[in-house]
């Protein structure tokens, strides 16, 4: 299978719910084009989506530092963080992900992020 054919594939994975099989066919073309910001995304969502936020986290990482300007890589990565119980890191990237674009998730994310730190707090 081509690398275009294992690509289409994947996203049918995705569409149908296995972000497990899709993220095994993506993998290997990652490593085959480190530089493919739209299929390491498309990794890091199919990560993300089967519960495998560390290595969701580690795509979105090189998506965030290539383009610092990627609103919705951060938003994601902020999202991954907040999954792996890690507000005070997440909030950040969910800041800047709803400066940059005026999205509903977004600011709904940042919200919900500094009301779990807020009460963190409060415990002390």
């Amino acid at each position: 299978m081509s690398m275009l054919e294992q690509y289409r594939q994947a996203l049918l994975f995705m569409e149908m719910g296995h972000p497990g099989d899709a993220a095994r066919l993506l993998a290997p073309i990652v490593t085959a084009e480190p530089g493919n910001a739209e299929a390491r995304l498309r990794l890091a969502l199919a990560y993300y989506a089967s519960a495998q936020l560390n290595r969701a986290q580690a795509e979105l990482r090189v998506l965030v530092e290539r383009d610092p300007t990627d609103h919705y890589s951060h938003h994601l990565l902020g999202r991954t963080l907040e999954r792996l119980n890690r507000p005070t890191e997440a909030l950040p990237h969910l800041r800047l992900a709803a400066a940059m674009a005026q999205v509903p998730d977004y600011s709904s994310a940042v919200d919900r992020v500094a009301a779990t730190l807020s009460r963190g707090r409060g415990r002390r």
